[in-house]
């Protein structure tokens, strides 16, 4: 899954340069044929495509303007955010088969002190979520078992809270990009009116006209370009975190389940003794 996530972003970097090539093969003048006896008169050239290196990185700023600096700082924080997420949103991060039975067999035993040092050696959002309810429990000793539980419901909203906020960042640049590039567009369509009004109208009145156009287009299409896969990625990774975050709540229920039993009994253990300390 991770091979094909990277591999469908690293087409759609390269999808930016590929076309120049392709652009620069059509404009190229094609050889002259002589043929004995027969006058050949030279083809007239074919005009320069203005826009024929607008895919490149050089011809992208100089089409779009100062627009394409903030264009292209979202394109590289896209990028980093869905190789980020894509090695950092996975069940190791949140639950783990190796701390659940470490925290199973611990609790069972009721070494708590133990178990909250495997917690400080882990970096799992279930570590957390059980380091802080021990950490009450054990500075609490006379606290209730309600009151260690309503602890670890609030860690545990936290923990989702934080997980669902960092993958936030990539719906918010999906939303941005877009608004940014019909910002461009915007300030492009009015210096290119601006500049046109104080001409003649003419052929070159209207070729002016469609160059600037054009020019101030590729600013609505690189925030569409940069939004819709930033989009795509959020509704993945969204799935994928709203998935974990019904693991971690399992298994946050099962290790409360233990500690509630590990509470019983000592419930049960104190209620044979006498107030001497004798058993009953």
């Amino acid at each position: 899954m991770h091979r094909k996530i990277l591999s469908a972003l690293a087409l759609l970097v390269l999808s930016f340069f590929w076309m120049t090539p392709v652009a620069q093969a059509q404009t190229a003048p094609t050889p002259a044929i002589s043929v004995p006896g027969q006058v050949v008169t030279p083809a007239a050239e074919e005009p320069e495509n203005p826009f024929a290196n607008a895919l490149t990185l050089e011809g992208f700023v100089k089409s779009t303007g100062v627009m394409a600096y903030p264009l292209i700082v979202l394109s590289m924080i896209t990028a980093f955010l869905i190789v980020l997420f894509t090695f950092t949103v996975r069940q190791g991060t949140v639950v783990s088969d190796a701390f659940m039975n470490s925290a199973d067999a611990l609790i069972r035993k009721q070494d708590y002190l133990g178990l909250l040092a495997v917690c400080n050696r882990r970096n799992e959002c279930i570590a957390r979520i059980t380091a802080k309810t021990l950490d009450f429990a054990t500075r609490n000793p006379t606290a209730s078992f309600e009151e260690v539980k309503e602890v670890t419901e609030a860690e545990g909203n936290r923990q989702s809270s934080l997980l669902l906020a960092r993958i936030a960042y990539l719906g918010d640049v999906g939303a941005v990009a877009p608004m940014l590039g019909l910002l461009g567009t915007t300030l492009g369509m009015i210096t290119t009116f601006h500049a046109i009004s104080g001409k003649e109208y003419g052929g070159s009145n209207q070729l002016g006209l469609a160059q600037g156009v054009s020019e101030a287009l590729l600013c609505t299409a690189s925030g569409l370009v940069i939004g819709i896969p930033a989009l795509i990625f959020y509704a993945i990774f969204r799935g994928k975190v709203n998935r974990l975050i019904c693991e971690m709540e399992a298994a946050t229920t099962h290790l409360m389940a233990l500690l509630a039993v590990q509470y019983k009994r000592a419930a049960r253990a104190v209620a044979g003794r006498g107030p001497d300390g004798q058993a009953m």
